[in-house]
């Protein structure tokens, strides 16, 4: 395991190489050390630099900001890029679609949707004054709490659980009976070690690198959501940036889609040992359960989303043979 995060590490250090020619562009992200942001982030850095286009600096650990407040500095053109990941859901109602429960099945099918459905994430966000370059990835989410194990819905009745900001995730945990509570990712440590929360859900790469272990009794594998993640900037930024960077940008954010999808898997299969192993109980959740109780976010999504029923149903469409 440690040689997992020495690589993330390494990776790092080579993240504000100096032998570009370009421009410095900064990349903000709220991931800590060790999380699978740092090393996508890490990736796309190390691409860009050996282009000779431009350099790009990466500041995690949210030294720039929580992602509502980088977003903010993208449009003000203080920030060259940074990683929302649910957050889009509240710039565009069109980001809520993959916040609907189990929607996405594996990372074939996402692969696919970026590949084949990812002009329309685009055009939502560009619609907003943003550019999404790139599909990278948070992972599957699983939920952690203090108070018991999660297998039914109903288990969930009365938990306070930390959720990204986004309107679709609180109604989703609303619907499940629990008390969803919206909160930056770099106050949930401490608001679960004081027990202002019970509980919340991120994928395991988040948890572990979060050390969301030493402060949680119980992890249970719902995989409720797949959270993609975006390399985002701004319009005003991409429009002023010469065509050299451009390309070097977009060629190198998907050579880091394709490794944030590998590196995750990697992590999902060794991270379930490493919580237990810090005596966290874990248990597989009953997923159909969940399924079953999801039929009233879909239906509300639908109805209240412009085009929802449509996209909802491509979503779906693209993970067919998944």
């Amino acid at each position: 395991m440690k040689t997992l995060w020495m690589a993330g590490a390494a990776l790092a250090l080579m993240a504000a190489p100096t032998m570009a020619a370009g421009p410095v562009l900064k990349l903000g992200h709220v991931g800590d050390p060790g999380s699978l942001y740092e090393s996508t982030a890490a990736t796309f850095a190390e691409c860009v630099a050996a282009t000779g286009a431009a350099e790009v600096q990466v500041f995690g650990s949210s030294q720039l900001g929580n992602d509502e407040e980088m977003l903010q500095k993208l449009k003000l053109g203080q920030l060259s890029f940074s990683i929302p990941s649910s957050i889009m859901s509240s710039v565009s109602p069109t980001f809520g679609v993959f916040e609907m429960p189990y929607i996405i099945k594996n990372r074939d099918h996402m692969k696919r949707v970026r590949d084949e459905a990812g002009d329309m994430f685009r055009d939502a966000a560009r619609a907003k004054g943003y550019e999404i370059v790139g599909f990278w990835e948070n992972g599957f989410r699983n939920v952690t709490n203090n108070v018991h194990p999660v297998n039914v819905p109903a288990d969930l009745e009365g938990i306070k659980l930390r959720t990204p900001k986004g309107q679709w995730r609180v109604k989703m945990f609303q619907a499940y009976g629990a008390n969803p509570t919206p909160m930056a990712f770099s106050e949930v440590f401490t608001a679960l070690k004081t027990g202002v929360i019970d509980g919340q859900e991120n994928p395991l790469a988040q948890i572990y690198s979060g050390k969301f272990q030493e402060v949680q009794k119980y992890l249970s594998m719902t995989g409720h959501v797949y959270s993609p993640a975006y390399l985002a900037t701004s319009s005003r930024n991409w429009d002023k940036w010469p065509d050299a960077v451009k390309t070097a940008v977009s060629d190198c954010a998907l050579k880091a889609s394709d490794f944030a999808y590998d590196k995750s898997a990697e992590l999902d299969a060794a991270l379930v040992d490493e919580i237990k192993k810090a005596g966290v109980e874990v248990n597989d959740a009953d997923k159909q359960a969940f399924i079953d109780a999801s039929s009233e976010i879909y239906a509300e999504f639908g109805q209240e989303v412009d085009g929802g029923k449509e996209l909802i149903e491509k979503i779906q469409s693209l993970g067919a043979s998944s």
